[in-house]
This record gives structure tokens, C-alpha cells and sequence, in this order.
């Protein structure tokens, strides 16, 4: 069998996708190791449009509500398998391997696999996670509010972590294992100047401090171990894109993530479109992710149905 489109991925971009590919009647079919994303697993997330507040969990039931609404019988949704390879079979006709053994063929492919953020690799660092260690400030940053934090990481991501954190916390540190910042500099010296924060170069994080819940950091510079006192650590150290699948068939950039047109999310592969983390949108974030996808959902009905 034949079908429109393969949706690969289960986090907003993919449900936003797979809600519009039910309206449009384009026959599709959903992969997803898990329905939901990188918010599942936070507690409060206060930045989903049109919700004040919601779990992670609470979010994935609305989304599986949402697919279940309007899937009928146009859409089928495989959870609990991971495409492996993406290939192209004919001029207008693709196939999606799962780890399952599973394989769809689709005349047009969305990939909406997301990403996952590099783990902090200190003692600790796990044991703390979602008891005032978070890798989403903007999910989780204002639970923070009038307390110290720290912000481990140097790049562009961890000083706009920084700015935003600057906002409602007491003081803001930022730990840089190099000896100099890698994010911009008029970012650098607009966070700096802020009297509230504080950023530290080559130090190396050791352990993350705690009982119930993060009491401090424990961290190495200029070879003396020091102790800091906070209530949140936010990691930004990276993304991992979910990309190794379709690396032999789309363009990737030197993060190994999907490069798209802006416009309408196309790869520069005819057929093929990604939207979310997975792709080199300058900014992630949930909203952003399901705005693209039906973006590029308004695009591959148009191919679809005039081609």
C-alpha cells in the first residue's frame, strides 16, 4: 500500500502534521518511538499557546486526543518503533524502515524527529533531574522565580537561558568549561552587564548538590573545587538531532541537523519536508515546532494534489 504521507516523529511538529493530514484526507501514517516529545517529562509548562498551564503528561493526552478526534480512518499511528532508514524507491515514492521491521511507503515524507538535548555528564546530574535540574528553561525557568540559579554552558543558548532566567530569579551564574564565550558577542555583553549575573570560564562541572532537591554545584576552576549554592541548574550544552536515519537522503548542516527552506519546510530532496528540532530552525521551541509542520503541511497538500 501506497500512502500520501509518513510522518516520522511524535512530539508537537508531528501531531500538529498528523491533525492537518486528518483534515486534508491525505492518507498518512504516524512512526513515533512515543507520542508527546521533550515536554513530557516537565512538570509545568506555561509557554503552550493557549494554556496557562499544563503537565507534560497532560499535554500528551490532549495531543493524543486531538490525533484520535480526526484520525478516523486516514490516519494510523505506530508508536513504540524507530524509523532506521529512509530511502527513495521511484521518482515519486519513498520508504520508511522501522526497528519493528515495518516499512511504508508514502509518496511524500514529513520529518518531524526532533532532538535530544546533550545530558549533563556529572555526578549527580541524573539523580536531580526534574528536582532543580532542567534542560528547558522556557518550560521551566519561572518555578525558579527569586531564587539562584546556575546556567552550565557558553553558547548562544545558554545566555539567552541567562536573559531570560535574569528576569525573575535573584542571580543568575553561568559555568563555561572554555576560556572564552562562544555565543555572540553583543549577546555576551548585554547578559554581563546585568548586575544580577555572574559567568565563570573554564570551569569544568563535577556534581550536582542536593537531598530532595538541588541545594548546589560542585565544580573545578583554575584547579581548585569549588561549592556553589543554588536551587536550579540549567544545562545548555547541546542538541542532539534525531537525523542518522535520513542522513543519506537529505542535506544536513555541520550539527547533523536537516536543512529547510523557511518558507515552507521543504529539504532540498523533492518529496521531502521536516519541521521542529530536528531541522536548522534558528529558534525550538514547541510552538514554533507545531507552527511549521503545518506549514509544511499546507505545502505538501499542495504537491500532493497539483503534481
Amino acid at each position: 500500500m501506497q500512502y500520501d504521507l509518513v510522518i516520522i516523529g511524535g512530539g508537537p511538529a508531528a501531531v500538529a502534521a498528523g491533525v492537518y493530514a486528518a483534515r486534508k484526507k491525505l492518507k498518512t501514517v504516524i512512526v513515533a518511538t512515543e507520542i508527546g516529545g521533550q515536554s513530557v517529562v516537565s512538570e509545568d509548562i506555561q509557554n503552550w499557546i493557549g494554556t496557562p498551564h499544563i503537565s507534560g503528561l497532560d499535554l500528551v493526552k490532549n495531543f493524543k486526543a486531538h490525533l484520535d478526534a480526526y484520525k478516523g480512518d486516514i490516519i494510523e499511528i505506530h508508536e513504540g518503533q524507530t524509523v532506521i532508514k529512509l530511502e527513495k524507491k521511484a521518482a515519486r515514492s519513498f520508504v520508511t524502515t522501522t526497528d519493528k521491521g515495518k516499512s511504508f511507503e508514502s509518496r511524500a515524507v514529513l520529518i518531524a524527529s526532533g532532538a535530544n538535548r546533550r545530558r549533563l555528564p556529572a555526578k549527580g546530574a541524573d539523580i536531580f533531574e526534574h528536582k532543580g535540574l532542567t534542560y528547558c528553561a522556557s518550560c521551566d525557568g519561572p518555578l525558579f522565580t527569586d531564587m539562584d540559579v546556575v546556567v552550565i554552558g557558553g553558547g548562544n543558548a545558554g545566555f539567552e537561558t541567562a536573559a531570560q532566567l535574569l528576569a525573575y530569579t535573584k542571580s543568575v551564574t553561568l559555568l563555561h568549561r572554555g576560556d572564552s564565550f562562544k555565543a555572540d558577542p553583543i549577546t555576551v555583553e548585554k547578559v554581563l552587564a546585568d548586575p544580577k549575573m555572574t559567568a565563570i570560564t573554564n570551569a569544568n562541572t563535577l556534581e550536582v548538590l542536593g537531598d530532595k532537591f538541588v541545594t548546589g554545584l560542585k565544580y573545578e576552576a583554575q584547579g581548585k573545587e569549588k561549592e556553589l549554592p543554588v536551587s536550579g541548574v540549567f544545562v545548555e550544552i547541546g542538541m542532539v538531532p534525531s537525523t542518522d536515519f535520513a542522513a543519506d537522503i537529505v542535506e544536513l548542516d555541520d550539527y547533523k541537523r536537516i536543512i529547510v527552506d523557511p518558507k515552507n519546510q521543504q529539504t532540498k530532496t523533492p518529496g521531502i519536508w521536516s519541521a521542529g528540532d530536528c531541522t536548522d530552525e534558528l529558534y525550538h521551541q514547541n510552538n514554533i515546532a507545531a507552527g511549521d509542520a503545518v506549514k509544511a503541511l499546507e505545502d505538501i497538500y499542495v504537491h500532493l494534489k497539483t503534481k
